[in-house]
């Protein structure tokens, strides 16, 4: 049989062999192996507590514990079956019988009275007290640890695969806490059933020695006493083993080291404590009466302690630091660095001056590292590289203000006050905080105080860190603005990377037919309806054989639409269902009859009357529909999707429109509105 079976069935058949244990006697020879293992087993857990890291590595603990508990008890009944039936139990329980307690009866009960004082008033009550809070404040934190996951993930701070191990590690932590706290009751009750078998073996041994075998008085006492005393001592002390280190992994917080390395690093990593405490033990020789070596070893092994510490390192880091900041003030005052200056950068983020927190990783900010996971989020999402975004402060904003620049102008702003978190639902009323909107969809929103978290997030509420809020606010202003962050030279690159891979594409392509700044205005005109370039090749292919046709940008931009079909209405179909606005078919004929060409592309001509009220029904349509829950699309005809799309973009912006070539991702499109001349109104159908 192989190591891995052995490993597996192990465990199944001990505890088999303990249960046993409780009905078959056990000769002396076995029971000593027996609390010999026992006795090893549980100094062995107790190091395995000791040298892990974080509690979640000693998983198995709970389930150790009951077996520990279930064999150590299986052991006091085969030792008090030979005790009372043999008046001897094996060699290690009657040495530890006259042996460790001098063979005193008196000094045996007081010696048992205080470990069980030490293991159930002290270690066993004050593990359970932690394991029971622990587990209380674990479950009760995992909400918004769940919420802290899915904030780094939308952020683009972590991928998906290390977001699903950290909810599986929160659910483990959850989990060992509360077998934890259900475990401290087994070592509470092992605690309380020594006492009760102590008491038995006790009395049940002192009337069978009289009643039974006819011992004298004083002879039963000393003879069933001693034995009894040497198998509750022989069960205390791996049991007090086992309450040790079930403290040592409820109080066990998460760190880089073992318990040994942190406790040693942290006491003894300052000097003015040790000299303090080494002075004090000098200072104690001076009292009348005491011994003074023993204060003066314990003194000079302080001071000898602080001498050896070096605080330089700590020196070093502050001067260094101290040096930085002093180089980065001292600016030289040359063309290079002036036109450093002077740039104006694509993508800028501002903050206010009590908002630096968030990117001073000293005090826990992490706003730059998840807006630099932000670049990698837009490049897998949009398929562009978007430049590097620069944060710096900015004296002149209100305080708890940020703001978002796009080639140095404003575009948008927002708060994020310290020492708040942002509560967004419907029921706020009952929390104090200052009442906002949501800076990306506008819903209502609270700024609420950080400690009120949790009763937030009980109330139903979905609550964001202040980095996460500024994030995903950034997030959506490139993504809005996408199409003016793509230039020239990122064309460039992305045509380079293309050619690595596809040659032909890129040399059928550009510059024979199309010049760099004519796929730019094809690839901003996709961005610009939200639309991802990450399909390069199909879009390039698709391109030249249009570019062989015509130039116009209406018809490359739709060329490329068609190239993309399949993936364009995915985003919007819900179980295979489209929610689709369409126009009657008078209004689209009237449509179509006033498409006009201009420079910019082809619009549709209205009266302004007629407009007003198409915009107006399209904006009550829309609102409509995600009232419930819906994401609604506008199609219509293709010749006039793009004169559509110019037509109802500055009013209703987030509305996409497909023609109804596009719709092929969708198994059924469901109408929920059709707009006439005279406004909207909702669909009969069921589907179209």
């Amino acid at each position: 049989m192989s190591v891995k079976s052995l490993t597996r069935l192990g465990v199944p058949l001990g505890i088999v062999l303990i249960v046993v244990m409780l009905v078959v006697p056990l000769p002396a020879v076995v029971l000593d192996l027996m609390i010999a293992l026992n006795i090893t087993g549980a100094l062995l857990v107790l190091m395995v507590a000791m040298f892990i890291h974080k509690p979640l590595e000693f998983s198995a603990f709970p389930s150790v514990i009951l077996v520990m508990t279930l064999f150590r008890l299986a052991l006091n009944v085969s030792a008090t079956r030979l005790v009372l039936l043999d008046g001897y139990a094996g060699k290690v329980i009657d040495t530890f019988g006259h042996f460790v307690v001098g063979g005193s009866l008196i000094v045996g009960l007081i010696v048992f009275a205080i470990l069980l004082v030490i293991q159930f008033v002290v270690i066993t009550n004050g593990a359970g007290r932690v394991a029971e809070v622990g587990a209380r404040f674990t479950l009760d934190a995992m909400p918004g640890k769940q919420m802290a996951i899915d904030a780094d993930l939308n952020s683009g701070l972590i991928d998906e695969e290390e977001a699903r191990r950290r909810r599986a590690e929160v659910h483990a932590e959850a989990d060992f806490h509360g077998a934890m706290d259900g475990a401290s009751k087994f070592v509470k009750g092992d605690a309380i059933a020594a006492i009760v078998i102590t008491l038995v073996n006790l009395l049940g041994g002192f009337a069978i020695g009289v009643a039974q075998y006819g011992m004298p008085f004083g002879e039963a006492i000393n003879t069933y006493s001693l034995l009894s005393i040497g198998d509750g001592l022989v069960s205390q002390i791996p049991a007090l083993l086992l309450s040790v280190a079930t403290g040592l992994i409820v109080t066990r917080a998460v760190a880089d080291s073992d318990m040994g390395s942190d406790i040693v690093g942290q006491i003894f990593q300052r000097k003015m404590p040790l000299r303090v405490a080494g002075f004090g033990a000098l200072a104690l020789c001076a009292i009348p009466g005491l011994p003074k070596l023993p204060f003066l070893v314990a003194g000079g092994l302080m001071l000898l302690g602080a001498s050896r510490i070096d605080e330089s390192a700590a020196g070093t880091t502050t001067a260094d630091a101290d040096a930085t900041a002093g180089d980065l003030a001292q600016v030289p005052d040359t063309p290079e660095a002036l036109v450093a200056e002077i740039r104006v950068d694509p993508l800028g983020l501002e903050l206010s001056a009590d908002l630096i927190d968030l990117v001073d990783s000293r005090s826990g900010g992490d706003l730059l590292d998840r807006v630099k996971a932000l670049r990698r989020k837009v490049a897998g999402e949009l398929g562009i590289v978007i430049p590097p975004v620069r944060t710096r402060d900015n004296l002149e904003l209100p305080a708890n203000t940020y703001a978002i620049t796009l080639y140095g102008a404003e575009v948008a702003r927002g708060e994020a006050p310290r020492g708040t978190v942002l509560a967004i639902g419907e029921f706020l009323g009952s929390l104090p905080g200052t009442p906002t909107r949501e800076p990306v969809f506008g819903l209502d929103a609270k700024w609420i105080p950080a400690e009120l978290r949790h009763q937030a997030e009980i109330g139903g509420a979905t609550v964001v860190d202040r980095a996460s809020v500024v994030t995903t606010h950034l997030a959506e202003v490139v993504h809005q603005h996408a199409s003016r962050l793509l230039g020239r030279e990122d064309v460039r690159l992305l045509t380079d990377v293309v050619k690595r891979t596809h040659p032909v594409v890129i040399e059928e392509l550009t510059p024979t037919q199309l010049s760099l700044g004519e796929v730019q205005r094809v690839l901003r005109g996709l961005l610009e309806e939200r639309i991802p370039i990450r399909d390069l090749v199909r879009i390039f292919e698709a391109l030249s054989v249009r570019a062989a046709i015509s130039k116009d940008l209406d018809g490359l931009v739709e060329a490329a639409r068609a190239a993309l079909e399949p993936a364009l209405a995915a985003p919007f179909v819900t179980d295979g269902v489209l929610h689709a606005i369409s126009f009657e078919p008078r209004l689209e004929q009237q449509m179509l009859e006033g498409l006009r060409p201009t420079e910019q592309g082809a619009v549709v001509v209205l009266d302004p009357d007629v407009a007003q009220h198409v915009l107006l029904g399209l904006v009550q349509a829309a609102q409509a529909a995600e009232n419930t829950d819906v994401q609604p699309v506008l199609v219509c005809a293709p010749a006039l999707r793009a004169a559509v799309r110019r037509l109802v973009a500055p009013t209703v912006e987030r509305l996409p429109v497909f023609s109804y070539a596009e719709l092929g991702a969708a198994r059924e499109v469901r109408s929920v509105a059709v707009v006439s001349a005279a406004g909207a109104r909702p669909a009969l159908g069921a589907g179209v």
